[in-house]
C-alpha cells in the first residue's frame, strides 16, 4: 500500500491512517478488536503522559504526546463513524459551536467585567443547554460532576461546590484538626484489623488532606506529581550509593543504613540547591 503525503495532509492523513487500522480485512488485528470501553484506559494514560511531558518542558516530547492523545480522539471518531453516530468533523464542529456559545463576551457584544460574572454566565449557559437537550434536571448543588472524573479532582470539585453554599471550614487550622482526627481513626481501624473500616477511614483521611490543599490554594495533583518525582530522584541516588558501598546493593543493607543514605542524599541536594 502506497502512502501519499500530498493526498492525505495533516488531519486528513491521521483520519486515513485510522481508517486503515480499522479496515475489516487488511487492518491491524488489535485495533479492529477495540471498542469505546476498551480504549478508555489508554486515553487516560495518554493524558497523563501529556501532563508529564509538559512538566518536563521538552517541546519535542510535548508534540509527540499530544499526537498520541489526538490519536485517541481520532480512534473514538472512527468508532462513532462506524456506528453512524458521529465523525471527526462533527466532533470538531460541535465543540467549536459550544465554545462560541459559551463565550458571548468574546464572540458577541456581551460585557463581562469580573470572574464572578464570567462563572455565573458560564453556568447559566450550561443550564440552558441542558434544558434545551431535555436532560432531567438535578437540583442538587453537586449535580453534573462527572462520576468518571479522576477521584482526586472529583473530591476537590465536590468540596468547591459545597463551599459555594457555605458548607466549608472557616480556616486552615480547622481542616488540619480534622486531619489529625482522621489519622487517629485510621490507626484505630488498623489496630482492630477491620479492612472495610480501614479503607473507609483512609478515604476520609485523603479527602480531608485534599481539603487542606484546597484551603491553601495548592493543586494537590501537581503537588503529588512533584513529590513523586522528588522521591524517585532521591531513591535512585540511594540505590547508587548503596551499590557503591555494597556489591549486593540495597538487599545487603538494613533499614537504618538505607535511612542514613537517604538523609545523605537530602543534605547533598540542599547543598547543591541552597
Amino acid at each position: 500500500m502506497s502512502i501519499n503525503n500530498q493526498e492525505f495532509p495533516g488531519v486528513a492523513r491521521i483520519l486515513w491512517v485510522m481508517e486503515q487500522l480499522r479496515h475489516p480485512v487488511s487492518g491491524c488485528p488489535w485495533d479492529k478488536e477495540q471498542t469505546f470501553d476498551s480504549i478508555v484506559p489508554f486515553t487516560i494514560e495518554e493524558a497523563y503522559e501529556v501532563a508529564d511531558a509538559i512538566a518536563e518542558g521538552n517541546m519535542a516530547d510535548i508534540k509527540d504526546e499530544l499526537g498520541d492523545l489526538l490519536f485517541q480522539v481520532v480512534f473514538y471518531a472512527q468508532l462513532g463513524q462506524e456506528q453512524a453516530a458521529f465523525n471527526f468533523d462533527q466532533i470538531a464542529e460541535h465543540v467549536a459551536e459550544k465554545l462560541i456559545r459559551r463565550h458571548p463576551h468574546v464572540f458577541s457584544d456581551s460585557q463581562i467585567k469580573t470572574e464572578e460574572e464570567l462563572n455565573a454566565n458560564w453556568e447559566a449557559i450550561k443550564q440552558r443547554e441542558r434544558q434545551e437537550q431535555g436532560k432531567v434536571e438535578d437540583g442538587s448543588i453537586l449535580a453534573n460532576i462527572p462520576k468518571g472524573m479522576v477521584p482526586m479532582k472529583r473530591a476537590i470539585k465536590l468540596q468547591k461546590r459545597c463551599a459555594k453554599v457555605g458548607f466549608d471550614w472557616h480556616d486552615k487550622q480547622q481542616v488540619a484538626d480534622k486531619i489529625q482526627e482522621e489519622i487517629a481513626e485510621v490507626i484505630e481501624a488498623c489496630e482492630q484489623q477491620d479492612s472495610e473500616a480501614l479503607s473507609e477511614e483512609v478515604g476520609d483521611l485523603l479527602f480531608a488532606t485534599l481539603n487542606l490543599a484546597r484551603h491553601c490554594n495548592v493543586d494537590p495533583e501537581h503537588a503529588l506529581l512533584k513529590a513523586n518525582r522528588k522521591f524517585e530522584r532521591r531513591f535512585r541516588q540511594v540505590e547508587e550509593l548503596a551499590t557503591a558501598q555494597q556489591e549486593q546493593g540495597l538487599q545487603a543493607m538494613s533499614l537504618q543504613e538505607l535511612e542514613l543514605l537517604w538523609q545523605q542524599v537530602k543534605v547533598t541536594e540542599k547543598q547543591d540547591n541552597p
